[in-house]
């Protein structure tokens, strides 16, 4: 069984993350996780652990989703303050007329990478065509490969894309295809290594996509004055800090409320994601959310690029 799909089924427990004693006294803010607890969350999960949440006298309450694709819906129905969310679906759901606003980064660059066996036939993105490609999800993914294969002379018409779930490695392994768009290039290549099958990467930005956040915060519109958000961002600040500062310590309070996390793939991708988490949670580069809205339109997945301060906005 994968990672990604033991992990699906543990998240469909709806899990809270327990406080540690928080005091009644605090303030009660409730985050929507994207996924089940794993190392892209560490700056949530040890501010929760190491008391910095406490400091900013805030009680979270974080809760891996039963589906992934719930949290900013339940964020827009006003039945969470916050979720973790992925910055190109909050250009979707806004165009679509979600109330929704970005209010923090957590991962400050793109995860998603196109893999291969590194000993296979594939050397480059260009030895793709007429081979076969698998996915998770749809629409955003074919978009990084249609604009990948771009650079070549080549289009999705030259691939043949199929849905393997989230069985992103063990298809790659049991040779159904010859590589997957949307592959976590913190998780899957740590885990094809373990597995003594290692990957190459195709980053996506280096083949003509824009950077843009991978993992973010989002609030509701109509709430951005809520001091509790304010003082979330601050709280998450100095969890990254002490990330880089007490490596050790933070890791043993990231797997004190979740034992099953402490093996060597979580260990690897807990390495692998530590450079990637925003150091300034709230600051806002206005001018990439503006550069990743007209990618997006060209690639037809919104109707048109909106003013930055309508889906996104920097917090005071």
């Amino acid at each position: 069984m994968t990672f990604r799909k033991i992990a699906l089924a543990a998240a469909l427990l709806l899990m809270p993350v327990a406080a540690p004693g928080a005091a009644q006294a605090h303030d009660k803010l409730t985050v929507m996780l994207d996924w089940f607890v794993n190392p892209d969350h560490a700056p949530l999960i040890v501010a929760k652990q190491m008391g910095i949440f406490d400091r900013h006298e805030l009680q979270v309450e974080l809760i891996a989703p039963a589906d992934p694709n719930d949290p900013p819906k339940l964020v827009a129905a006003g039945k969470a303050d916050v979720a973790i969310s992925y910055q190109p679906q909050l250009h979707v759901q806004v165009a679509q007329g979600l109330p929704l606003r970005r209010i923090g980064t957590l991962v400050a660059t793109p995860l998603n990478s196109l893999v291969v066996l590194r000993d296979g036939p594939v050397k480059s993105v260009a030895d793709l065509k007429g081979r076969t490609i698998g996915y998770s999800v749809g629409g955003f993914e074919d978009a990084l490969l249609k604009t990948m294969l771009g650079q070549y002379g080549l289009t999705l018409k030259d691939v043949t894309l199929v849905n393997v779930n989230f069985a992103l490695s063990p298809s790659i392994f049991a040779g159904k295809v010859d590589g997957t768009i949307g592959a976590f290039r913190n998780f899957e290549l740590n885990q094809m290594d373990i597995a003594g099958k290692p990957g190459r990467a195709f980053y996506p930005e280096d083949y003509g996509v824009p950077l843009y956040d991978e993992l973010i915060l989002v609030a509701h519109k109509d709430k951005l004055g809520d001091p509790r958000l304010s003082r979330l961002l601050d709280a998450l600040e100095e969890a990254v800090a002490a990330l880089h500062n007490q490596p050790q310590q933070s890791w043993q309070a990231f797997i004190k409320e979740n034992k099953t996390l402490d093996d060597e793939l979580n260990r690897r991708a807990w390495a692998a994601t530590l450079p990637r988490f925003a150091q300034s949670p709230r600051a806002l580069d206005s001018r990439r959310y503006a550069r990743f809205a007209d990618y997006l339109t060209k690639q037809g997945l919104i109707p048109k690029a909106l003013p930055v301060g309508d889906y996104a906005v920097e917090l005071r």
